[in-house]
């Protein structure tokens, strides 16, 4: 039998040819699925990251809010110039508490993914303030009001709440204080602060925006973005990577 009379019945039977795709797409797709069900994630743990504090949490819904994430990026690819400006490329761990993550493609401003101790707290105030203070040539509008409005603590522990549920591994501690956790880690000296260190050992706790008489929405967003490419280690990689 000829190879066209093999394929006659799929030529001429568009049903029969309707079929025969499904089915090969079909067990192309399982191919492609079916291993991931049996890896517990497909992210590799990287030592070093951790779930974002409530006045971190915070401080990105404000980035979010205020739509930084339209001119600014947080990823950096792995290509020469990108990782000679920026660092080191990004990994997927590194947003594995991102939800969603902030990638990104747009670039009026530079990337932010290792902004993090880039510049002080005072910098980023005075940035946020006025841009062009710093940085003449910017067209980043100013957020003052940032300074001036009071953070807000009463959803705070219902969003610990559902980011548990999306998989953030909170403990029902850091959940049921979260509230005074937010205002902790921007008082130092303070009960809150105290007891803010016990549930989060090592993670720095300051005053972020300069005005120690209340805890601002410019505190978060410059905790927020303080925190940014400082959880891993990257000289472990670059040991790795020297090492092959």
């Amino acid at each position: 039998m000829s190879a066209w009379k093999k394929h006659e019945v799929f030529e001429k039977n568009s049903f029969v040819l309707l079929v025969g795709i499904l089915v090969m797409v079909a067990i192309g797709g399982l191919v492609e699925i079916a291993p991931l069900f049996y890896l517990k994630s497909t992210i590799e743990k990287t030592e070093g990251m951790r779930p974002y504090t409530p006045l971190e949490l915070t401080g990105r819904d404000i980035y979010i809010r205020e739509g930084c994430y339209l001119c600014h990026s947080q990823m950096v690819r792995p290509m020469r110039d990108e990782m000679e400006r920026y660092g080191h490329f990004s990994l997927a761990a590194e947003s594995m508490y991102d939800h969603p993550f902030q990638w990104g493609s747009k670039r009026t401003g530079p990337d932010l993914a290792r902004v993090g101790g880039k510049y002080s707290d005072a910098w980023h105030v005075e940035h946020l303030i006025d841009p062009r203070s710093l940085v003449p040539a910017s067209i980043m509008p100013g957020y003052p009001f940032l300074a001036e409005n009071r953070l807000q603590t009463r959803d705070i522990q219902s969003h610990l709440s559902v980011n548990t549920i999306i998989g953030v591994p909170y403990t029902e501690e850091q959940v049921a204080n979260a509230a005074s956790d937010l205002l902790g880690q921007a008082t130092p000296d303070t009960e809150a602060a105290d007891g803010f260190e016990e549930r989060w050992p090592g993670v720095t706790i300051r005053d972020f925006d300069g005005n120690p008489r209340e805890v601002t929405e410019m505190d978060a967003l410059v905790a927020y973005l303080q925190v940014l490419g400082t959880m891993v280690d990257f000289s472990i990689y670059d040991d790795k990577a020297n090492a092959r």
